[in-house]
């Protein structure tokens, strides 16, 4: 009888107590709540890289914006996304030459040996070599700007990092395929996806990816 009343006047003691939204929940609820600065982000990250030399810092300086916007931090867009870009220079360098350096090498090592590979079965040793090193890699990449942004000196993130991507591939998979599967596609389709690149191509895949990796940095080593 005094139920239906009780939970009627519920104040903000009790909705503050509510659990924490998880999932595709938590997702939309971080989409609806920030997607302003998801779309600034995107335009500071081109502005930023307009250089080119200036690529490796405007990366690092997204992932640390879209890093605090899913640990729910408050975010204050061009002062935030500015001081990432200035923070450590050697080390947004040093992990944009480690990600696509490795990738890269790989990447063309694999295509080289599968196209010989037909007449040459030897060759399809060095394509799994290749291939291997070249998911490795991109797994452990997913993590490692994670690990950089909340702190972690540039060596022990690359550890880390490419423990994690052999040890948790199925969340690295996921972020991987937001990071490069979307742009990849984003590129294949242009200019149709002109607009999409200009507003979101860039911010929102990296928010996604950073999205999915949370909860295994959360669970290894905290936020």
């Amino acid at each position: 009888m005094f139920s239906r009343k009780e939970d009627a006047f519920q104040g903000p003691d009790q909705e503050a107590d509510a659990p924490e939204k998880t999932g595709p929940a938590r997702l939309w609820e971080l989409l609806q709540g920030e997607l302003a600065t998801v779309l600034i982000v995107n335009l500071l990250f081109l502005a930023a890289s307009i250089p080119i030399v200036t690529i490796p810092p405007a990366l690092f300086a997204l992932h640390k914006v879209a890093r605090k916007i899913v640990l729910g931090e408050p975010v204050a867009c061009v002062r935030d996304y500015f001081t990432a870009f200035r923070q450590d220079l050697p080390c947004s360098y040093g992990a944009f030459f480690l990600t696509a350096a490795p990738m890269g090498l790989a990447g063309y090592g694999a295509v080289f040996y599968l196209r010989h590979a037909m007449t040459h079965l030897v060759l399809l040793a060095p394509f799994v070599l290749c291939t291997t090193a070249f998911l490795v890699a991109m797994l452990a990449s997913t993590y490692l700007y994670g690990l950089l942004c909340d702190g972690k000196p540039l060596r022990d993130a690359v550890r880390s990092a490419l423990l994690l991507g052999v040890a948790k591939p199925l969340r690295a998979l996921l972020a991987a395929l937001c990071y490069y599967g979307v742009l990849l596609l984003a590129v294949l389709f242009f200019p149709l996806s002109a607009l999409y690149l200009f507003l979101l191509g860039f911010s929102l895949p990296c928010l996604l990816g950073n999205f999915f990796i949370r909860t295994v940095l959360r669970q290894y080593y905290g936020d």
